[in-house]
């Protein structure tokens, strides 16, 4: 009987040990079996106040300066064509002809005179409606330059959002590693004081979690220096931390071919009908110059009052002077002046031609450009959530098995683990690469990009 209690009393702590290693690994098969949305939906930063995308994007709209700058120069070119398809204002004299020199008195000449008088000038017929046109389409350029500057402040709100979202996943899924690393130097340090792991295990833990905090640290940076972009087209500059949702919509739809979308973006495209109204006033110009060929007009009526009497052979007082004028300039310099200005103006149309197409060749290839990264991370996306990550996952769980009875070492488990990490983060990458390729692919097209049942 002595010989039993000293046998049990001796193999307690063992079995103490063992006990705390089976509920250590048991906590361990529990964290990487749960789903990341159980993980994600545990961290403090899900239930603090949050930034939505509709909200950033209706903020930026309605706050981003330089929106607001595109709007007001907008505003200031609309009020051109008015003014510039109005005549000039006419012009009203008032004249003192032919007074005497020596006495200045009005009566004592007969053709001394006081006059008022009104002219107005006439450009030639066809000239204020060019002007009027070339300030029309330059002022709807302007407005095309607000839409195509909202969507650009569209598409950089999302893809700044859906990178934040991204990088809060990133951290999330840092911390959770960092929570099984822990458990696994529990594991190890147990198995180690029990005899049967290596103190080298327990190094190779630490080691990794280190690596995890140097990966926490670049993820950190990183989100300050997003949310900082975010802040700025938002205009909020002085805004505390910025916050997403960690839970959205994973739904990526399917795109129209390229043909469709390359049709839309030529109807579509704010920047496109940009151009092709600067192409407008362009050659309204150019007309101007052919229209500088031919004369202005000016038209005039004086009327001069005088003072005394006719000579005594005519009798009664002197009669006052009526007089019409016609004025026309003479266009006689076409060569150096006018000439001239027809070929800058012919310049100016084939440059904003070339302009357009070049254009187009951009939108084209950006539009293709973003339908194959957006191709390519949807199909990435749905092979990592339902295929990769679930046998990566599945994969741990058997490395932990074998592990606890000594089938597996501790480096193979490490590292199935840090694959498993690597994937999950890809994951929530390739969600983000989407989302970001649909932004830029909706600002390059200038309306929807979704394939119509």
């Amino acid at each position: 009987m002595p010989t039993t209690r000293t046998s049990m009393s001796m193999n307690t702590p063992g079995r103490m040990k063992h006990h705390r290693l089976l509920c250590v690994c048991m906590v361990v098969c529990s964290l990487t079996s749960a789903p990341l949305s159980a993980v994600f939906a545990a961290s403090p930063a899900a239930a603090a106040s949050v930034l939505s995308l509709d909200e950033a994007l209706a903020i930026a709209i309605a706050d981003n300066p330089n929106l607001a700058q595109m709007q007001a120069r907008y505003e200031a070119r609309a009020a051109i064509p008015s003014q510039v398809g109005t005549l000039p204002d006419p012009v009203l004299s008032f004249n003192a002809m032919n007074l005497p020199t020596d006495t200045f008195n009005t009566g004592q000449e007969p053709m001394t005179q006081m006059q008022v008088g009104i002219s107005q000038r006439f450009p030639f017929p066809g000239k204020l409606a060019l002007h009027e046109q070339e300030s029309s389409f330059e002022a709807e350029a302007a407005l095309n330059n607000v839409d195509e500057t909202r969507l650009r402040l569209i598409r950089d709100v999302r893809s700044s959002w859906w990178t934040l979202h991204y990088l809060d996943q990133a951290l999330e899924i840092v911390a959770r590693n960092q929570l099984l690393l822990r458990q696994f130097v529990e594991i190890v340090r147990t198995k180690y004081e029990v005899g049967s792991g290596l103190q080298q295990d327990v190094l190779l833990a630490q080691l990794e979690l280190s690596k995890l905090l140097d990966q926490k640290i670049q993820l950190t940076g990183i989100r300050r220096a997003e949310a900082a972009q975010l802040k700025k087209l938002i205009n909020r500059p002085t805004m505390g931390q910025v916050r997403v949702p960690t839970s959205t919509n994973q739904a990526l739809p399917d795109l129209a071919d390229e043909a469709t979308l390359f049709a839309r973006a030529d109807q579509l495209r704010p920047r496109l009908a940009e151009i092709r109204n600067r192409l407008r006033a362009a050659e309204s110009r150019l007309g101007l110059a052919k229209k500088d060929y031919y004369p202005d007009f000016t038209v005039g009526a004086l009327y001069g009052f005088r003072r005394g009497e006719n000579a005594p052979h005519i009798g009664g007082d002197r009669a006052d002077f009526l007089s019409v004028r016609l004025s026309v300039n003479l266009p006689i310099y076409p060569t150096r002046k006018r000439a001239s200005a027809v070929d800058q103006r012919t310049s100016e149309v084939l440059a904003q031609r070339y302009a357009l197409q070049s254009e187009l060749n951009a939108a084209y290839a950006e539009i293709s450009r973003a339908t194959a990264e957006y191709t390519q991370a949807r199909e990435a996306f749905s092979l990592f959530g339902t295929g990769i990550i679930p046998q990566a996952r599945q994969t741990v769980q058997s490395m932990l098995a074998g592990y606890q009875v000594n089938e597996v070492d501790f480096l193979n488990l490490v590292r199935s683990q840090v694959t498993l990490f690597s994937y999950e983060t890809q994951y929530w990458r390739s969600l983000s690469v989407a989302h970001q390729a649909l932004a830029r692919l909706y600002a390059a097209v200038g309306g929807e990009v979704v394939h119509e049942q």
